[in-house]
């Protein structure tokens, strides 16, 4: 073969038609094919740090062992739970010092936006923030998006802030049921203010109420959200209403929306004894009214603390907070009891197959539950 030829395919007689050579490649013949045989891939296993070490890198502020020490309270491993109650009972002393803020809305009120706005508004006065942002677990899959740092990427990019999405893992209100563990390490961390972000408005947003000191409800215009908010109660538990989207087109409308809400507000008792709750208009696009909302939060801190309110409210969260752990492992340990687990399938079949009454099935169930730790 020489060294030009031309495929078989080509016309002989009009070869400027063809720009294809066929050419002898280098023998190999002779030489045997080797075929290295490469070991399966295996995943590094980091070794996870010391209580002493999150201990201390919490407190130095290193972002990278404050994540994994959220992420050890919000572990539901049973070797995990010494560990990270170990770790909180070291941190306890350096907590309590941040004002902690709670912020709900109906949907598509922007409250992701207004946080990445106010965050960013707050870090270039110098604080320190902390988001701890909820996302909505599937109910079929379990699975979160936990998008929420995506969507403030501004403020994700700020030196002085931190943003934690975290699953609400079933918990009712949107309220992660590590999120006041989560709170109280940021705090440790030296973060001046800490913002939790709900996923919506619930009739069990008591919830975050029973966790935050200034409690914020985001509305828009035009949404009949007075009427709605009236009757969910939600009204009667927020420390200061933000009518957002105030601008462009929409500005009138949203003074107008807020001066109806004030009206309302005037007859509701306030969710905080000796603050008046009013309503007040932002836009986060355009930054007007950003800078009066941490007025007011400062106005109600200073408040809070001089009549006493302050502390009162978090000794109490403190209290309900106690009783909702006990909840929480009491649950834990019922579906966790081997007898439990053995019979709740049957049961649930004589339930559903109308042999037993739900009441004689649950009453049974505790039965086995309490024999047990007898």
């Amino acid at each position: 073969m020489s060294m030009d030829q031309r495929p078989e395919w080509s016309d002989p007689n009009k070869p400027e038609q063809c720009s294809s050579f066929i050419r002898k490649g280098d023998g190999q013949e002779n030489h045997p094919v080797s075929v290295q045989k490469y070991s399966r891939f295996q995943k590094h296993k980091s070794t996870e740090p010391t209580v002493q070490e999150l201990y201390e890198g919490v407190l130095k502020g290193d972002r990278s062992l404050l994540a994994r020490a959220i992420t050890l309270v919000e572990s539901n491993a049973e070797r995990h739970f010494q560990k990270s109650q170990q770790l909180l009972q070291m941190l306890l002393p350096h907590t309590g010092k941040a004002i902690r803020v709670g912020i709900t809305g109906v949907p598509g009120a922007g409250k992701s936006t207004f946080i990445e706005a106010f965050g960013t508004y707050l870090c270039g006065l110098g604080l320190r923030i902390a988001v701890l942002a909820i996302d909505p677990s599937s109910s079929i899959s379990g699975g979160s998006i936990l998008g929420d740092k995506t969507r403030m990427e501004q403020l994700a990019r700020n030196p002085h802030a931190f943003i934690r999405p975290s699953p609400t893992a079933g918990k009712l209100g949107g309220v992660h049921r590590k999120t006041r563990e989560a709170m109280l390490i940021c705090e440790a961390a030296g973060f001046d203010v800490i913002l939790i972000e709900t996923v919506g408005v619930g009739q069990s947003e008591v919830i975050i109420r029973d966790m935050v000191d200034f409690f914020m409800l985001l509305v828009l215009t035009g949404a009949g959200d007075e009427l709605q908010g009236m009757k969910k109660g939600i009204m009667e538990l927020a420390d200061a209403i933000i009518v957002h989207k105030a601008d462009g087109d929409n500005k009138l409308m949203a003074e107008k929306t807020k001066r109806e809400y004030n009206r309302i507000l005037h007859f509701l008792q306030p969710a905080t004894r000796g603050w008046q709750t009013k309503a007040y208009t932002c836009s986060s696009l355009t930054k007007e009214g950003v800078g009066d909302i941490w007025k007011v939060i400062q106005s109600f801190e200073q408040k809070g603390k001089a009549s006493g309110v302050f502390e009162e409210r978090r000794k109490s969260q403190s209290r309900e907070w106690m009783y909702s752990m006990i909840t929480d492992h009491l649950h834990y340990q019922f579906y966790q009891h081997p007898d439990v687990k053995n019979q709740l399938p049957k049961f649930e079949n004589k339930v559903i197959a109308g042999d037993i009454t739900v009441a004689t099935a649950v009453e049974k169930l505790f039965q086995l539950f309490l024999d047990r730790k007898n």
